[in-house]
């Protein structure tokens, strides 16, 4: 059977289609083609759609339902890797290293895939989203080395993660819970996750229904960021401050 997949216009503002639109099989897919423009890419995240391809691919935009979600107080670590973590020298920062983060995401292999999605056309693209202040990361250093860490999008009070990758173990759990740590104090509700897997439902995940993800998210997307760069409002935080049970 051939699918029938909407193109979408050379135009980066022109909408895309509702995301209820999107095919059941293969969960998701909503539209094809475009480009990863800032300005597409933005207008995609508002509404719950981001982008996921191969090398040799058309872009192919996505709203899987469910939605893999963990709110910002509702990451979950296991007591044996807080205790591990207590006598961490572990230091957690934002935005230093965001180059290094996407890179290092890109290279990680993942169980059951071979090469990578993140291309080197979305790696530009992310690059770009960065610059202008609306992609981010969050790093894990031991002392000078990057031990793991996450980036993904914030619009409003929303952020929408994209990649993570731990070079050592348990550092991507460590920039995970960070960054929920430091958004619920911020008041940002939520953390995409976009597609369900073991290892995230291990750590507190959630699936809900895109009607509900979509309607919730309709409201984060248009609040306010708070004031500053993400360096300077995230700060330093100890790793094993996130072994005392405030995530």
């Amino acid at each position: 059977m051939t699918l029938r997949i909407p193109q979408l216009d050379p135009d980066p503002a022109s909408p895309f289609p509702p995301v209820e639109a999107a095919l059941r099989e293969p969960d998701g897919l909503l539209a094809m083609g475009g480009d990863l423009s800032v300005q597409r890419l933005l207008n995609a995240y508002r509404h719950g759609i981001f982008p996921w391809y191969s090398r040799g691919q058309p872009i192919l935009w996505w709203s899987p339902d469910p939605r893999t979600v963990f709110r910002s107080d509702g990451v979950r670590l296991s007591s044996r890797f807080r205790r591990a973590i207590k006598s961490s020298a572990w230091e957690i920062r934002a935005d230093t290293a965001f180059g290094a983060v996407v890179a290092a995401c890109a290279q990680t292999p993942r169980p059951g895939q071979r090469g990578t999605w993140i291309t080197d056309a979305m790696q530009a693209a992310y690059l770009a989203l960065h610059r202008e202040g609306h992609a981010h990361s969050v790093e894990v250093f031991d002392g000078d080395r990057l031990v793991g860490g996450i980036y993904g999008v914030a619009v409003g009070r929303m952020f929408f993660g994209e990649s993570m990758f731990s070079a050592q173990s348990g550092g991507s759990k460590a920039a995970l819970a960070a960054l929920a740590h430091r958004l619920h104090g911020w008041g940002w509700p939520l953390i995409d996750a976009q597609v369900e897997s073991p290892h995230l439902l291990s750590l507190g995940a959630e699936s809900w229904p895109r009607r509900e993800f979509s309607a919730r998210i309709a409201e984060w997307v248009a609040m306010p960021q708070p004031p500053g760069t993400w360096t300077e409002i995230f700060g330093r935080l100890r790793a094993s401050e996130l072994a005392c049970g405030a995530v």
